[in-house]
């Protein structure tokens, strides 16, 4: 409307310019004879008349289209405003807010990716430690298959009307009560113990904060909100802290499970090497018996050559015998010795050109 009104009082300026100028030229006409030299300023008057003319219904129209959509704008304005009455009495129904906080809820994890009963189940039923029927709005599964319980009945009552309240004082009493009405039910979920009917669960609940401004306005009230919710295991969370929470459990629980996987590779490799050592034991004794075993074979069969067959030769010489008695042969082997691995040298860099090499590594005549 200010626009209009400038372009009105720049609009009447000009008219009353024009009109000063046409007296003027009126009364030098009257008092003068007739000049052709005047023509030109007769013509650049019309011309201007002209201009002014369209300018002033083009200003006109414009109006005209400016109050049809300011009428516009306070019929919407009007719709707005009752929609948002409706909303906010819609608000104050504990049902109807407990619905909008569940949507919200929803619409996080499925922004988060999350999926309907893979990733998360709606509002489960469960038994608490206590013996009690629980049922949260939400509980997520985890990639390592624990859980975390989620609710998302928030009071806010007290939020609307300090929203609404005009008065200063009004307004931080009202604000206060909102803190309070967020600290009662802090207390609440405390006292339903949902993570002992969701096993395996986090040790704590997530209460779900629809928005943003519901917390900080508590906060301005009372700063200490969050410490007191840690100390009940109640974690209050918004839509933009929601996910970043989640995955931070997750990632904890991953490396917790990790840890626990390095014990277990641990232990494992203690008994591996006992059970080696045992092995071990039994191959070095086993060689020494099959040593002592060659040993005494190589003694017998020398005892049998020079003791016995040299009487079976001569059954043999007097024909005695159909076939001559055969010679066992000695058995030449050797046992070969446990002996602990060499570990493996350090990877060396290549020598530059003409530089020496490494000496030569001597070797036993051992095999390998």
């Amino acid at each position: 409307m200010d626009a209009a009104s400038l372009l009105t009082g720049l609009l009447v300026g000009a008219l009353l310019a024009t009109a000063v100028t046409l007296g003027v030229v009126a009364l030098v006409t009257r008092t003068r004879p007739a000049d052709d030299g005047l023509e030109p300023v007769h013509e650049s008057l019309d011309h201007l008349h002209r201009l002014l003319a369209g300018i002033e219904r083009d200003r006109a129209t414009a109006h005209g289209e400016l109050r049809e959509q300011m009428g516009t704008v306070g019929q919407t304005s009007a719709l707005l405003r009752q929609e948002t009455a409706a909303l906010v009495t819609a608000l104050r129904t504990p049902h109807v807010r407990g619905r909008w906080g569940e949507v919200q809820l929803r619409r996080v994890v499925e922004v988060a990716g999350l999926l309907e009963h893979c990733d998360f189940v709606e509002q489960p039923s469960g038994t608490n430690d206590a013996g009690a029927g629980v049922r949260p709005d939400l509980v997520v599964t985890l990639s390592d298959g624990r859980q975390v319980v989620v609710d998302a009945k928030v009071p806010f009552t007290g939020y609307i009307e300090a929203v609404q309240a005009e008065d200063v004082g009004v307004r931080a009493e009202r604000v206060a009560a909102h803190a309070r009405q967020l600290r009662t039910h802090v207390d609440a979920l405390s006292a339903r113990r949902y993570p002992t009917a969701f096993r395996p669960a986090a040790p704590f609940t997530v209460l779900f904060v629809p928005s943003d401004g519901f917390l900080t306005t508590a906060l301005e009230a009372e700063p200490g909100l969050l410490e007191y919710g840690f100390a009940r295991d109640v974690v209050l969370a918004t839509p933009s802290t929601l996910l970043a929470l989640l995955r931070t459990v997750a990632h904890s629980w991953r490396q917790e499970r990790l840890a626990r996987d390095a014990d277990q590779v641990l232990e494992v490799g203690r008994r591996l090497h006992a059970r080696l050592t045992t092995l071990s034991g039994h191959l070095t004794r086993l060689g020494s018996a099959l040593s002592s075993t060659l040993t005494r074979y190589n003694e017998t069969v020398g005892s049998y050559e020079s003791s016995v067959l040299v009487a079976a030769r001569r059954f043999d010489d007097l024909g005695v015998a159909e076939a001559p008695v055969p010679t066992p042969e000695p058995v030449e082997a050797t046992v070969r010795t446990l002996r602990p691995a060499e570990l493996p040298r350090p990877t060396q860099l290549p020598a530059p050109a003409g530089a020496p090499g490494p000496p030569p590594v001597e070797r036993d005549g051992t095999s390998g």
